[in-house]
């Protein structure tokens, strides 16, 4: 498994930021190579992204969400894939956000573009384009304010 660490300062409320980022359906507007994202439950989510050149698909669950605070989830199926993404107050009105995934490369272009870098770029570019896309919004598309705590989904 590789591991990507990538952290952004937004110019946002934290609420702002957290509650865009729930809208997972919204990922194709920033993040390369993403497809779709269809939201299947509260919990469930069916990726569609394109990796150098083919088409992967997986469901993720989502394992944790605390408002403001993290949103994490584990690939089930498909692609390998675990991540945390992790929301600080800087300010009443900026934040950071620091996104980890972890990945095990499929393949040997996949194998090539992990020890090539791509996808350390890729999580950065995506982080850098999630920050334009709040910022020029100005508020959040959506929000989801529930919580799931230990897998269990909690309202």
């Amino acid at each position: 498994m590789t591991t990507v660490r990538k952290t952004v300062e937004l110019n946002v409320p934290i609420t702002t930021a957290y509650n865009q980022y729930t809208q997972f359906e919204s990922f194709p507007n920033f993040m390369e190579g993403v497809e779709s994202v269809k939201q299947l439950d509260d919990k469930r989510l069916h990726w569609r992204v394109s990796i150098g050149g083919q088409e992967r698909e997986w469901d993720a669950e989502i394992v944790e969400q605390v408002p403001d605070r993290v949103i994490a989830w584990h690939g089930t199926g498909g692609t390998l894939n675990d991540g945390r993404v992790e929301f600080e107050p800087l300010s009443d009105t900026t934040c950071r956000v620091t996104v980890t995934v972890e990945y095990d490369p499929q393949g040997l272009i996949e194998t090539v573009g992990d020890k090539l870098g791509f996808v350390d770029g890729r999580v950065e570019g995506d982080l850098e384009r999630f920050k334009r896309f709040v910022e020029e919004q100005g508020a959040a598309t959506g929000a989801w304010r529930g919580e799931v705590k230990s897998g269990e989904l909690r309202r």
